[in-house]
């Protein structure tokens, strides 16, 4: 720490200059790379998925496609008559019934091209097999489906076989697709109802139920890959990307570990050393899942490249900067040293000297700031001076007055009592609601009163607003006796009660107008209500009223009752009686406006419960 307290300024400035911005930049630098890398691989992941969409079209309306044949198969009712009839056929029948009814099936089969095989297996000892359609249950009652398919409450399976078996042994049935992977529905006949009669059979090759898996592949940095509910694998062993890895289809499986994951979703992998992205889809009739695997190694290789310019960029880059700025800081410091002399010059209250650093610059600007300082400097002790010369001249107009609102208020109570004497009781009654209207409002030295002496001026209020509005107005108190020495600041309720009067009355000047005012104490928290029921507002209105009133929107004229509330009762409107409320007592307390259109206007007041005369409740 000592060594570094002996390198000059100028050596500082530069390891200073070098650290901030090479550091930063770097990890800038490698933030942007995962950034870059997360979004590249985000984006093939979307490219995938819709890649994954596609397949699932074409799934759908395979798995449509099969089912809609088995459907129509078993819609002739020549064919459940045959597999469930109770006696041996004679030899006009089988000729009738392979002529006539076996060529619609195989018709069926031949107008889907996608479709490999139609076959019924019955389970009737008296009939016979039909070649390509009609086959004996006992040739696939070896078959992994079969006692599942008569377990099932659904009545139908489908099966994913890495091979089609061909269960026709004499090779008199169709064996088309034979050895190849194939997809079969499998459908229980239950002919009459509840009697097992035999299976339906419709299959597919699985290179038409799965085309873009077993397709030719548009690049060779994905490949489609089918799982079933076994783990079994099946995909195009003749793509590319699969078989530079080197993995066997049991390492590959083992590597996606389809077992532990969701059913749909991504991840990455590692294959023959390579990282890989698995984008997963479940396929749910079958029980089975799409995986398109995709190699990563291209898009972390451009990444990694890009970083590594970014970085070498930043390095070059900040070495060029920090050579100018070794430069420039020795032009620099020089004037740095005498704007640092004529600081102390100031420092030690000499500011009639000029400053000689000249010129532009971050440092002549900071010279031409610093001129400009001390001019202020010698305006701001001058006035200073002046302004105590007026403050005695503000003290006297003070005096003054004070010695006015004297007067006035002795002229009113010798009004008063020339009413008295002449009989003019009510001119009498409202001067002394004025006179004391008068002194509450002028005589301000605290900014605390007594909730006594703010509901005594409210009530010298209405007396006067009476006047004006013909006894119009009742007044209304529901103050516990605890309560009257609460404290409460200065001409808090005023502005809400001249808001109640001013816009109570406004829609309904024929009707007199109830103020009730409220007072009660909750979980150390002091309420007080001004409610009146006048004219109100509505539920938007009065939203609005209170986000105008906490600062979240500006005030609109004329929105509701409030807006301009208490301007011209002393000049503090709802928001200032606010502001003040919180500027004094803390954010957690103020006001808020509740109202019903037609009904009445409720202003609530939240302040600490604090009295006077004993402390804190």
């Amino acid at each position: 720490m000592e060594r570094q307290e002996q390198w000059s300024l100028q050596t500082r400035l530069i390891l200073s200059y070098v650290l901030i911005l090479l550091i930063p930049s770097v990890l800038i630098s490698l933030l942007l790379f995962r950034q870059f890398t997360g979004s590249a691989i985000d984006d093939m992941e979307k490219k995938n998925e819709s890649t994954l969409e596609i397949e699932r079209l074409n799934i759908d309306n395979n798995i449509e496609t099969m089912q809609r044949a088995a459907n129509l198969s078993l819609l002739d009712q020549d064919v459940l008559d045959y597999i469930s009839r109770a006696t041996e056929p004679d030899t006009s029948e089988l000729i009738d019934f392979s002529t006539r009814v076996v060529p619609v099936l195989t018709r069926l089969q031949y107008n889907n091209p996608n479709l490999a095989h139609i076959r019924i297996f019955f389970d009737n000892k008296r009939i016979n097999e039909m070649s390509p359609v009609f086959w004996d249950q006992r040739r696939v009652a070896s078959e992994p489906w079969f006692d599942r398919l008569n377990a099932s409450l659904e009545r139908t399976e489908w099966y994913l076989s890495p091979r089609d078996p061909d269960p026709v042994k004499t090779g008199a049935g169709d064996s088309a697709g034979a050895g190849m992977p194939k997809v079969a529905f499998l459908k229980e006949i239950m002919y009459p109802l509840g009697v097992h009669a035999g299976i339906l059979e419709v299959d597919m090759l699985m290179s038409s139920f799965f085309p873009k898996t077993f397709g030719s592949s548009q690049d060779d940095l994905s490949q489609l890959v089918i799982a079933d509910a076994q783990g079994r694998l099946y995909y195009d062993r003749n793509q590319k990307l699969l078989a530079t890895t080197g993995i066997t289809p049991d390492e590959l499986a083992a590597s996606l570990g389809l077992a532990d994951r969701a059913p749909s979703g991504s991840f990455r992998l590692a294959l023959g050393g390579r990282p890989f992205l698995a984008v997963t889809r479940e396929i749910e009739p079958l029980g089975a899942r799409m995986v398109n695997i995709v190699s990563l190694q291209h898009v972390l290789d451009s990444t990694r490249h890009t970083r590594d310019r970014i970085i070498a960029a930043n390095v070059i880059l900040i070495a060029i900067l920090g050579i100018a700025t070794y430069f420039l800081n020795a032009l620099i410091l020089k004037k740095l040293h005498i704007l640092a002399d004529s600081m102390k010059k100031a420092r030690k209250g000499d500011f009639g000297f000029d400053l000689t650093v000249r010129g532009g610059g971050e440092v002549g600007e900071l010279a031409h700031h610093f001129r400009k300082m001390l001019r202020k400097i010698n305006e701001l002790i001058a006035d200073a001076v002046n302004k105590k010369a007026a403050s005695k001249e503000t003290e006297l107009r003070s005096l003054k007055n004070q010695i006015d609102s004297h007067f006035l208020y002795n002229t009113l109570e010798n009004i008063k009592m020339m009413a008295e004497v002449e009989g003019q009781y009510p001119i009498s009654d409202a001067l002394t609601s004025l006179g004391g209207l008068m002194r509450y409002n002028l005589k301000w030295t605290s900014e605390y009163v007594r909730l006594r002496d703010e509901v005594a001026h409210i009530t010298n209020y209405i007396a006067i607003m009476n006047i004006r509005y013909e006894n119009k107005i009742r007044l209304a108190l529901d103050i516990p006796p605890s309560l009257p020495d609460q404290e409460l600041l200065k001409m808090s309720l005023q502005p809400i009660v001249e808001n109640a009067v001013k816009h109570g009355l406004r829609a309904s000047s024929a009707e007199a107008l109830t103020i009730r005012i409220e007072a009660e104490v909750r979980e150390g928290t002091m309420l007080l209500a001004v409610r009146d029921d006048g004219c109100g507002m509505p539920a938007d209105r009065a939203a609005r009223l209170n986000r105008s009133i906490a600062h979240e929107m500006p005030v609109l004229p004329g929105a509701a009752a409030g807006t301009d509330g208490g301007q011209e009762g002393g000049g503090i409107g709802l928001r200032n009686v606010h502001q003040r409320i919180q500027l004094y007592y803390g954010k957690e307390y103020g006001l808020a406006v509740e109202s019903e259109e037609g009904a009445y206007t409720r202003v609530v007041i939240r302040i600490p419960y604090f009295i006077l005369t004993g402390g804190a409740g």
